[in-house]
């Protein structure tokens, strides 16, 4: 009995662990005092998202002290406070930074009249702020927008860090580095490569609205203990309809073919295409909401450029094999005879890379003390790798030689 009381007790623990450790929301404190600067118990705060109507609210403790967690990144707030007694302030255009609490002092006045709204821009007394450059850097959804990239990774967006490499920071490995999205780890836990699954898209950038790098936050839970970490939110709907339809399109066109007075002659051919579609909106105002994204990603390739030659003599700037046309039909035709095993081209080694993505979410402000998100996404990406020699047991000079280059062809 005591063991399994022990065994509950550490589940619960790793459970409240985690729970924890989930990077999703921002929050907001500060202190209400009167003009004599003493502390007002029993003021009361309302905060509300202006673009879903969100609610959250407190009362201050004995010193005047509040505190609002679990609210929604981004803006803009129209925070309203009040007493008894006293003016009520109203500050807009506040906004939230995903991880990052917001620090709000509000001085009220003894009064029955109230007094005009009072606007505050870009307020920031947090000591963590986008403009930071260093354990943490916040980059805005106008930011993703802004920035060019080519990659539209999650990997190319965090170069904004100055530690940042990659998927690596401040000299760390990628593979080292904790990856969330609404909490949930997006780690490439087999380890065989820093990217991250999904060929390193596991989500589309039309479907985050902000992104924060932590190279070494305070609360090492952030990065479950082993050094620098990402964590991502996903858009939400809010009280407008809002959608967008796009489509990127690179060729071999769109690069260069000269370094200095060299001309590297024609370009290989080669494309990638990406489509896409965004829409959100309310279900119920104020009360029920709803975003979907969905992502197409097209980029032909060839996984093999060696080529088998015509007569038998390898020609390494040409990519041909001394593995000749005739060696390989003759092969090729005594698999389909005596086996009926058709292996294959040995001229063309198509192998399209394609990423298929989908997030769809719901977003129900149940009343102003509980909200519930819902999030479903679906990431399918494929692509080829050429036939390698530890792919034959053929002994060790084989595999030196590998299955496809100037030596030998495969199917």
């Amino acid at each position: 009995m005591k063991m399994r009381r022990l065994i509950l007790s550490m589940l619960f623990s790793a459970v409240s662990l985690l729970g924890f450790a989930q990077v999703t929301t921002s929050g907001m404190n500060g202190r209400v005092l009167d003009i004599n600067n003493d502390p007002l118990p029993g003021a009361t705060i309302v905060a509300v998202h202006e673009p879903s109507g969100t609610q959250y609210g407190a009362t201050t403790n004995p010193e005047g002290r509040f505190n609002l967690q679990g609210m929604r990144p981004g803006g803009p707030y129209t925070v309203e406070v009040s007493f008894i007694g006293y003016s009520k302030e109203v500050f807009s255009e506040i906004s939230l930074f995903l991880g990052q609490t917001f620090t709000l002092d509000v001085v009220l006045s003894e009064g029955v009249l109230e007094l005009g709204e009072i606007l505050v821009i870009g307020r920031k007394s947090s000591a963590f702020q986008t403009d930071k450059t260093g354990a943490s850097t916040n980059i805005s959804n106008q930011q993703l927008k802004e920035m060019p990239t080519i990659s539209r990774s999650v990997q190319d967006i965090a170069r904004l860090s100055p530690y940042a490499n990659g998927m690596g920071f401040a000299g760390g490995d990628g593979r080292s580095t904790n990856f969330t999205i609404d909490g949930a780890n997006f780690n490439n836990n087999f380890g065989l490569s820093s990217n991250l699954p999904g060929g390193g898209n596991p989500i589309s950038l039309d479907a985050i609205e902000e992104i924060q790098v932590v190279v070494s936050p305070f609360d090492v839970r952030q990065t479950n203990f082993i050094g620098g970490g990402i964590n991502a939110i996903t858009k939400s709907g809010t009280n407008r309809f809002t959608g967008s339809v796009y489509n990127y399109f690179t060729n071999q066109n769109m690069r260069g073919n000269n370094i200095g007075d060299v001309d590297f002659g024609d370009r290989d051919e080669e494309s990638k295409k990406i489509y896409g579609v965004t829409l959100g909106g309310p279900i119920i105002e104020n009360k029920l909401f709803f975003f979907v994204n969905g992502e197409y990603e097209l980029q032909p390739e060839q996984v093999v450029t060696w080529r088998p030659s015509e007569d038998g003599v390898a020609n390494t700037d040409l990519m041909l094999s001394r593995a000749s046309v005739a060696d390989m039909q003759r092969v090729r035709q005594h698999l389909i005879d005596n086996y009926g095993y058709d292996p294959g081209s040995y001229r063309d080694y198509p192998a399209d890379i394609s990423n298929r993505k989908l997030l769809a979410r719901i977003d129900w402000n149940i009343n102003t003390a509980n909200k519930l998100s819902l999030r479903y996404n679906y990431t399918k990406n494929q692509s080829w790798n050429p036939t390698n020699g530890n792919s034959t047991d053929a002994g060790f000079r084989n595999r030196a030689m590998d299955r496809i280059s100037q030596y030998s062809m495969a199917f």
